[in-house]
């Protein structure tokens, strides 16, 4: 079939290059306005915070969304009234954006503890109406408006204009990475390609694939919510894809054209590279399709945005590559540069030879050390990125850093106690209960302070508590202290009361995760139902989720993967190896990015403060994406080992003529790859540096070690049972005459 399309192109050919410039000129609009049209949250999902967050909103009327102002005075102390005229003139401007729903400042809450030790620096929060992703959006505006005085510097900060911050700068980060790299890129293909019109062919392949993928990506967007990462997702893959698809395509051109003319070379290729292509989208869309399982729009989105850039890529390299090729013929070896020898075949047929001479002797100190290698993956410890991860001169990074070093590491990282009750929380029954938690929280040193309806400047008992909240109006007895904390921290009905922890350390340090811990396992008792958020509850709860949903991603991709490869292969053994080895690779790159990243080893050279964490997202994207490129290689390699399989019936002839006639185009693919991946990981973002170390070291692995030395080992440990499928599902490669 595909050798019937190749026909059909080259007869074709320039109206599908027409066809391809066209829709290249109606997508580039489109391709411009996808930034303006995505989102910078990670999404919305149902877990135990964004409940309590909910139930804040709609029983106490707080806004789910808000962001903190600092401010701060070299020559006005908070008491005097200068200061406070210049807060409310700098943050007058604000009531102007209709998201903002009201603004609480200390003299407006009358609230002594937003005012710093040092008597200058204070604290706001801007409630907004918006969702946590809508007011992420909202951080630019926000700032744009706030009017700073000469007596007053402000800052913006707290969790979401701290991951609105991060947002942006991972952003530039990878475009930064994108410029660097592209002059190296540009230099090795032309070394790869050995040409200048050879190389070319990649990047314009590469271009039309990205302005196309990001057209539909605006176009989907209007339907569905979008993250702003898939730009660099389709930035990533679709230069990548054009590397892998159009270096096996002119490779197989340039080697049909030695023997047939250009419309047979053309056909040739498409049945054969084709084939391969096919096979090795499908793998990479399997891989990334796993994304869709999650139910964060984040990850969800760069499954959608990376599944079509592929999809895209693929067309691209069925159509518009031998559209490219037929009308070029000879001439695509034009302005050559070549400056790899052709001797480096012949290395490729000397080394996998060498190593089937020696199969155990390879196979078993490669597994062990790759298993040694992915051996610190066992204590990796999964967080959240927090505003350290930020470069130190991020607005968001500098105002945390002023509060904790002014009010104490916890003071906006407040955990929140929401309870409810079927009859009121006020109740006795739950006085004492509240009574009791506000203790033991109280009594913990990990805790600096507690704000609850108990927690009081008052000389009362428990006893008295009861009987105050049991009035119909406690303030007229209680006085202002006592209508505050109704006011603030109990609903109208007295469905919910709220307390809340301020610990003594940072949101994600251990301490503040074990006492998130502790306060859900040992929440107050009565019969109140109890629900836990701030910052590192919210942490917690999304990698939960996150990784409640990975084993089953993973064993959907290996199981489909399978599936794909036996229908390519006609093999149990291949399929099965293929995705052990798979595996295996790239937990190995798990366990260097904890001894790396999460261990702090090598972070003077690679230019990081490491935070003691791995970030959660960090494995779950690096499986998706490099289980597909991965594949593309164990693909691409297979795919030559057994046409030689079938010709021959030699199994280990197969496997060295495979590595020889396959094994520079892999390493051409992945060293293009890994210098993509490694100019992500220049960035000052840990995330962004993370995930572009564990790319590159992943395909280095396997374009490397799996592929040049396991591969061929285990091809020649397992022989002729390689090729090996019951009858019933349609048997084994049928060999040729040669002996096996």
């Amino acid at each position: 079939m595909l050798a019937s399309l190749g026909a059909h192109v080259v007869r074709f050919r320039w109206w599908i290059i027409a066809f391809w410039c066209a829709v290249f000129v109606v997508s580039v609009p489109f391709a411009f306005q996808a930034t303006s049209s995505l989102k910078s949250g990670f999404g919305e999902v149902e877990t135990e915070s964004r409940i309590a967050l909910r139930l804040m909103s709609e029983r106490l009327e707080l806004p789910e969304s808000s962001v903190t102002l600092v401010f701060s005075s070299d020559s006005l102390d908070a008491s005097d009234p200068r200061y406070v005229e210049a807060v409310e003139r700098a943050t007058a401007p604000l009531s102007q954006i209709p998201q903002v729903d009201r603004l609480i400042t200390f003299n407006s809450a009358d609230n002594n503890r937003m005012i710093a030790p040092d008597g200058r620096t204070t604290y706001a929060f801007v409630l907004l109406d918006a969702d946590i992703d809508a007011a992420t959006d909202l951080v630019p505006d926000i700032r744009d408006a706030l009017r700073p005085g000469d007596d007053l510097d402000i800052w913006v900060t707290g969790g979401v204009a701290i991951f609105s911050d991060l947002n942006v700068a991972s952003e530039q980060d990878l475009r930064r990475a994108e410029i660097i790299t592209l002059p190296l890129l540009i230099v090795a293909l032309l070394i790869v390609f050995g040409g200048v019109i050879a190389a070319g062919l990649p990047l314009a392949m590469g271009a039309l694939s990205v302005v196309i993928t990001l057209a539909l990506v605006h176009l989907l967007a209007q339907f569905t919510d979008m993250s702003i990462f898939v730009l660099n997702i389709a930035s990533f893959l679709g230069l990548g894809m054009a590397v892998d698809y159009s270096l096996l395509m002119v490779s197989r051109f340039r080697e049909e054209l030695v023997r047939h003319e250009v419309t047979e070379a053309v056909q040739n290729t498409l049945a054969t590279a084709g084939k391969a292509i096919v096979f090795s989208a499908v793998t990479s869309i399997i891989g990334l399709s796993g994304l869709l399982f999650f139910q964060f729009m984040m990850l969800r989105s760069l499954g959608i945005g990376g599944i079509t850039v592929i999809l895209f890529s693929l067309l691209v390299a069925l159509t518009l590559i031998p559209a490219l090729l037929a009308t070029l013929g000879t001439r695509v070896n034009r302005f050559s540069v070549r400056l790899m020898r052709s001797g480096d075949r012949m290395f490729w047929l000397r080394f996998s030879r060498w190593v089937m001479r020696h199969p155990v002797a390879v196979a078993v100190p490669v597994t062990a050390g790759l298993l040694l290698l992915g051996a610190p993956f066992l204590g990796v410890k999964l967080g959240s990125p927090w505003a350290t991860v930020l470069p130190e001169d991020a607005e968001s990074r500098v105002g945390w850093d002023i509060v904790a070093q002014q009010f104490g590491p916890g003071e906006l990282a407040q955990i929140i106690v929401v309870n409810t009750s079927e009859t009121s929380t006020l109740s006795p029954d739950n006085i004492a209960a509240i009574h009791e938690f506000v203790q033991r929280m109280e009594a913990d040193p990990r805790i600096r302070r507690v704000d609850s309806i108990l927690s009081t400047d008052l000389d009362v008992t428990l006893e008295e508590f009861q009987f105050l909240y049991s009035l119909s109006s406690p303030e007229t007895i209680g006085g202002p202290q006592v209508a505050f904390a109704l006011d603030e921290l109990v609903s109208e009905d007295r469905s919910l009361s709220m307390i809340r922890v301020v610990p003594d350390h940072g949101p994600v340090s251990d301490e503040a995760h074990d006492l998130a811990r502790d306060i859900r396992a040992w929440p107050p008792s009565g019969d109140l139902d109890t629900n836990v958020t701030g910052v590192t509850p919210d942490l917690q709860d999304t990698v939960t989720r996150m990784y409640s949903d990975f084993p089953k991603v993973i064993i959907y991709v290996s199981v489909v993967t399978y599936l794909a490869l036996f229908f390519l292969f006609r093999s149990v053994v291949l399929p099965l190896k293929a995705v052990a080895l798979n595996i295996l690779s790239i937990l190995a790159s798990f366990g260097a990015l904890v001894f790396v990243f999460q261990q702090g080893h090598f972070q003077s050279l690679l230019g990081f403060t490491s935070q003691g964490i791995t970030e959660a997202s960090v494995p779950i994207l690096l499986f998706s994406i490099v289980f597909g490129l991965s594949m593309d290689y164990e693909v691409f390699l297979l795919s030559r080992i057994k046409e030689e399989y079938e010709a021959t019936g030699d199994n280990t002839h197969a496997v060295a003529v495979g590595m020889e006639k396959s094994g520079r185009i892999i390493t051409s693919a992945a060293l293009v790859l890994i210098l993509v991946s490694a100019g992500f990981a220049s960035g000052d973002i840990l995330i962004v540096k993370t995930l572009g170390f564990g790319v590159a070291l992943a395909i280095l692995i396997d374009s490397t070690v799996v592929r040049a030395l396991l591969v061929p080992a285990l091809m020649r440990l397992f022989s002729s049972a390689n090729w090996w499928a019951p009858a019933i599902l349609g048997g084994g490669t049928r060999p040729g005459t040669r002996p096996s």
